[in-house]
């Protein structure tokens, strides 16, 4: 305890002394050695390089600052308020140091959580996980990785509401909302997550509850980077022992599809809701060939479920992946149906209610099919187009959604290609065909507004999406919490309250 004070004492001298050169890179190796690496180092090469998309790798930072603790990244965020020039929420100051902020790295688009020349700040090495002694909540420290968590929770026989693929991070994942196996029984991640400790934009710690700061931990429920550094997450543990799962892959035939197509529609009408299953459609095209296939995850330890049997009774292709495993398990299960990495990549989201005809959902499929084939002579071209409920909401965010209803769809289509060259024609062409869906479903009164920030693309206004009174309220507490707006200026990448 002696030697942590003594250290925090050494420090405050420094901060003051940061005020007289912008070099933040160097401030920071000097008063916290070992936390920063440089280009041409290995260290920060290999954080550089294992972003997923290309866009990410592509950055280069000024240097990469890997703190340990709540109380370094509070030294860093004072560090950079020391650097920078006088501003406001709205008129934040240009000479703020520019700085990202990493969790997991998943995310597609450029500058989610990478900065050129800027500082990136790696939260990984703060990835502790803590129960509460009644094993009712899980402390989870701001830079751990879902996929890296289950496995210390499944002796415990308990799980928590995190990404169903490896490497995604519990930082962007959860202020961002949240897709999980649990979604249909208990709302989005960010429903569930009881307490956040959070770096403030003056350096300040403090614990956001539902009773303390409970403006900015609601906030902080769908809003994303705008009003501090998260460093813990205290969240729900759920009961969880063995769940059945997997992925069915079918012919690419026309009877399938309508096959498909109506066995999703009955799925999704609130008659037939069972909220221990979740699954997708997954349409795939790649090398110039269409495919399709189901993932379907049930959270009870049923086997062969029978919300599931219309889409079992479709003739499939064999072997599939369908078994009763634990939550750690499928999550590495289903990764491998992914690509490891992606070079170029985009994708757009979108939400719809449950059509009263399944000749909905064959028509925007028979769209996607027909415009996709557009992109085919694009090297290393792929797409996939991905049909899923939304998440039944308790009503306990900023999404600006309903609570409990169970008719919502919310689909991506995703491109990835090779060549930088050719992300004008692909993001112009995915638009396109989002925009050619989007307008059949307003024509059928059946358009939803909300986008999914963790899906979207940074073209895409996922704030505005949750209703203007939501965003107002976001920008008030940007303005209290951050009233020189850094996170603002300071942090350029992802959605940004004030645009």
């Amino acid at each position: 305890m002696y030697s942590h004070i003594l250290r925090l004492l050494l420090l405050l001298p420094l901060v003051a002394i940061a005020q007289n050169t912008t070099d933040i890179c160097s401030l920071l190796n000097s008063q916290l050695p070992g936390r920063i690496s440089f280009p041409g180092n290995p260290t920060y090469d290999l954080s550089r390089t294992s972003y997923y998309s290309g866009f990410e790798r592509a950055l280069a930072p000024g240097c990469i600052f890997r703190p340990e603790n709540a109380t370094e990244v509070s030294h860093f965020i004072k560090l950079v308020n020391a650097n920078s020039q006088n501003g406001n929420y709205s008129n934040p100051s240009q000479s703020t140091p520019k700085f990202a902020v990493r969790g997991g790295g998943h995310t597609l688009f450029s500058g989610a959580a990478n900065i050129d020349g800027g500082v990136t700040v790696d939260l990984r090495a703060i990835k502790s996980l803590e129960l509460s002694q009644d094993r009712k909540m899980a402390s989870i420290g701001g830079g751990a990785i879902w996929s890296d968590i289950y496995p210390q929770m499944v002796p415990y026989n308990l799980t928590v509401m995190g990404g169903r693929v490896p490497g995604v991070g519990v930082g962007g994942y959860s202020t961002g909302g949240g897709v999980n196996f649990l979604n249909q029984r208990y709302g989005w991640a960010c429903d569930n997550i009881y307490g956040y400790e959070v770096v403030l934009a003056s350096g300040e710690i403090v614990y956001a509850t539902s009773n303390t700061h409970n403006d900015l931990w609601l906030a902080l429920k769908g809003g994303s980077n705008n009003f501090g550094i998260v460093t813990r997450f205290d969240v729900a543990t759920f009961p969880q022992g063995l769940m059945w799962g997997g992925v069915v892959r079918y012919n690419y035939t026309k009877s399938n599809l309508e096959a498909q197509a109506k066995a999703f529609r009955d799925f999704m009408d609130p008659k037939n809701f069972d909220d221990a299953a979740d699954m997708g459609i997954i349409l795939g095209y790649t090398n110039k060939t269409f495919s399709v296939a189901n993932s379907l995850f049930y959270v009870d330890p049923v086997v062969n479920p029978p919300t599931y049997q219309p889409f079992l009774s479709i003739p499939s292709l064999k072997p599939n992946t369908l078994a009763l495993t634990d939550v750690s398990d499928m999550v590495v299960q289903f990764g491998k149906n992914l690509p490891p990495n992606l070079n170029q990549a985009t994708q757009l989201v979108y939400s719809f209610k449950n059509p009263s005809s399944p000749s909905t959902f064959s028509t925007l499929i028979q769209q996607w099919e027909t415009d996709i084939q557009s992109l085919s002579t694009i090297p290393g071209f792929l797409s996939q187009f991905l049909i899923q409920p939304q998440p039944v909401t308790n009503g306990t965010n900023s999404l600006g959604l309903k609570p409990g209803e169970t008719d919502t769809v919310m689909s991506v289509i995703t491109a990835a290609y090779t060549n930088p060259a050719d992300d004008a024609v692909v993001q112009q062409r995915l638009a396109a065909i989002v925009d050619k869906h989007e307008r059949l479903l307003k024509k059928q009164r059946l358009y939803v507004g909300f986008k999914y920030l963790n899906y979207a693309d940074v073209s895409q206004d996922v704030l505005a999406s949750y209703g203007v009174n939501i965003k107002r309220r976001l920008r008030d507490v940007s303005r209290r919490y951050d009233p020189r707006g850094v996170f603002q200026t300071g942090v350029p990448g992802g959605f940004k309250v004030w645009k």
